[in-house]
C-alpha cells in the first residue's frame, strides 16, 4: 500500500477542515499534492494552526468553485451530506470523491483492525486499542475517535496496527481501502435522514466494512442481528468468518455460557463472565467482538484476561456521573439513536428518570416504549423542539417536563427523582439543535449535576 499510488495525480482539494479533513490535508501537502482546503463554516483556530504549520492554503464561510472543481481527486469530510450543493457539482463534473480513511491507507502497510456499528463501536474500538497497547503491540488508534488517520501517518507515525472506528459516512466513501479485521457490531435504524430515509441505504453503507477484504482477513459479526443475518447471504465474503452471540451455538466463535465468557478459535479461552469490566447485556456483545479480534491477533490469554477485566469504559457511554441525595446521575450522551437508549433502559436496575431529545434523526420511538413503561418514573423532554416526544410519550401516564437547555433539565430530574432513583441522560437523538456535539452535552450534563 506504500508509496504514491497516482503518480499523475496533482490537484487534491479537501472539504471540510476539521480533524479528518485537515489531517487529509496534511498528508496530501506532505506527499508532494498541490492541496487546497475548503469549508462553508468557520474552522476552529487549532485546525488553522495545523494547516498553517504545513502550509496548506485555505478558505471558509464559503466554497469557490474555480478553486474546487479543478481537483483531480476531493477528500470530503464524513460530516458533509452527499446532497451538499458543491458535492452534487463534483459528482457532475466526475471527480472523484474519497473519505480521509481511504486516502490515508493508501500510505500505510499497518493492519487496520475495523469496527462499525450503530451502536457500541466506540466501546469496542476503546476496548480493543486498551488490549493491545497492554499487550505491548505497536498500535494507534484513529477513525471516529482520537486523532485522525492521514494526520498520524503525515507525521511519520509507523504503527504495525490501527484500531479505526468508522461511521457508516466514512465507509461511504471508501472504494479500495481494505480492513483486515472487520468487526461488525449491529446494524439498527440510525442516520436515516442522511440515507433519504432508507433503511437499506444505511445497512448498505455499513456492509461495505467487507469490501476487499481476503481469504487471509478475518469478519467478527454478531450473529443474531437479523439485517445482517440477511445481507451476510449477498455478499461473497472471502475472510474468515467469526459470529458472535450471547448464548451457546454451533458455529460460534464467542459466546456466554454458564458465567462463563469463551471464545473457541483460534485456541480456546474463557474467564468468568462477573470479572467482565463491563456490565449489561450490550456490552458482552461489545467484550467478545473486542477479544476475538485480540485473540486472532495472536495476544495471550493472560493479557487479554487483564485487560478485559481492568476496561474502565468509555466517557459519555453509561457514565456513573455523581450520586446527589440518593440519586444515580448516569451520562449516556453518546445514546445519539433510539436503539441505543434502549440498551441503556434495559441496563437499568432502579425506578429511572430519562433525559430525551435532541436532533430527531427520523427517530421511532416504539422499539422503546415498552422498556419506558417498565422502567421509568418520569421523562425530561431535552430540546429545542419536543412535539414528536410529546406527542408520542404524554399519553403514557408517566410525569413527564419539556426542558430547552440542561440547567433547566437537569433541576427537573432533580425535583421528580426520589431517593433511590437513577436519572439517565440517554436522548435518542443528535445533539446539534442546543449543543456544539455530543460530549458537550455530556460535559454540561455532568457540571451541572455537580452544581446540584
Amino acid at each position: 500500500m506504500g508509496g504514491l499510488v497516482n503518480e499523475e495525480m496533482k490537484r487534491i482539494v479537501v472539504l471540510g477542515a476539521a480533524e479528518s479533513g485537515v489531517g487529509a490535508a496534511a498528508l496530501a501537502k506532505v506527499k508532494g499534492f498541490d492541496v487546497f482546503v475548503s469549508d462553508m463554516g468557520q474552522i476552529k483556530e487549532n485546525y488553522k494552526e495545523l494547516l498553517r504549520q504545513y502550509d496548506v492554503p485555505w478558505e471558509e464561510g464559503h466554497h469557490t468553485e474555480a478553486l474546487i472543481l479543478n481537483a483531480d481527486e476531493v477528500v470530503k469530510s464524513p460530516g458533509i451530506p452527499e446532497d451538499a450543493p458543491m458535492v452534487c457539482k463534483l459528482r457532475k463534473a466526475g471527480i472523484p470523491i474519497i473519505s480521509e480513511i481511504e486516502f490515508a491507507g493508501r500510505y500505510t502497510d499497518a493492519k487496520m483492525i475495523c469496527i462499525t456499528g450503530s451502536n457500541g463501536k466506540t466501546t469496542t474500538t476503546s476496548l480493543i486499542y486498551h488490549i493491545f497497547q497492554a499487550a505491548g503491540y505497536n498500535v494507534g488508534l484513529a477513525g471516529n475517535i482520537g486523532r485522525s488517520l492521514a494526520l498520524q501517518i503525515a507525521e511519520g507515525k509507523t504503527f504495525d496496527y490501527y484500531i479505526i472506528e468508522l461511521s457508516s459516512f466514512q465507509l461511504d466513501n471508501m472504494y479500495d481501502f481494505r480492513a483486515n479485521i472487520a468487526v461488525l457490531l449491529n446494524i439498527t435504524p440510525d442516520h436515516l435522514d442522511r440515507y433519504e430515509g432508507s433503511m437499506q441505504k444505511y445497512t448498505d453503507a455499513k456492509m461495505r466494512i467487507v469490501q476487499n477484504q481476503t481469504e487471509d482477513d478475518a469478519f467478527i459479526y454478531w450473529n443474531d442481528d437479523p439485517i445482517i443475518s440477511r445481507e451476510l447471504k449477498k455478499y461473497g465474503i472471502k475472510a474468515k468468518k467469526c459470529p458472535f452471540s450471547i448464548v451457546s451455538k454451533t458455529g460460534m466463535i464467542g459466546y456466554i455460557a454458564d458465567g462463563q465468557y469463551v471464545l473457541e478459535y483460534p485456541t480456546p479461552f474463557n474467564m468468568e463472565q462477573e470479572s467482565l469490566s463491563l456490565h449489561g447485556k450490550h456490552n458482552m456483545y461489545n467484550s467478545l467482538a473486542a477479544g476475538i479480534a485480540a485473540h486472532l491477533s495472536g495476544i495471550g490469554d493472560e493479557t487479554l484476561r487483564q485487560s478485559l477485566s481492568d476496561f474502565e469504559g468509555v466517557e459519555h457511554r453509561l457514565q456513573k456521573v455523581a450520586r446527589v441525595g440518593g440519586v444515580q446521575y448516569i451520562n449516556d450522551s453518546k445514546a445519539t439513536n433510539v436503539d441505543a437508549c434502549w440498551y441503556a433502559l434495559e441496563s437499568m436496575t432502579s425506578p429511572t428518570i430519562l433525559i430525551i431529545g435532541g436532533k430527531d434523526k427520523g427517530n421511532d420511538y416504539t422499539a422503546i416504549k415498552e422498556l419506558v413503561q417498565k422502567k421509568c418514573a418520569g421523562l425530561v423532554y431535552l430540546g429545542a423542539d419536543n412535539t414528536k416526544l410529546h406527542d408520542f410519550f404524554d399519553g403514557m401516564g408517566i410525569p413527564v417536563a419539556d426542558t430547552h437547555n440542561m440547567k433547566d433539565c437537569v433541576e427537573a430530574c432533580s425535583r421528580m427523582a426520589k431517593p433511590g432513583y437513577t436519572v439517565l441522560l440517554s436522548p435518542c437523538c443528535a445533539s446539534f439543535d442546543l449543543f456544539k456535539n455530543m460530549e458537550d452535552r455530556g460535559e454540561q450534563f455532568c457540571e451541572q449535576v455537580r452544581n446540584l
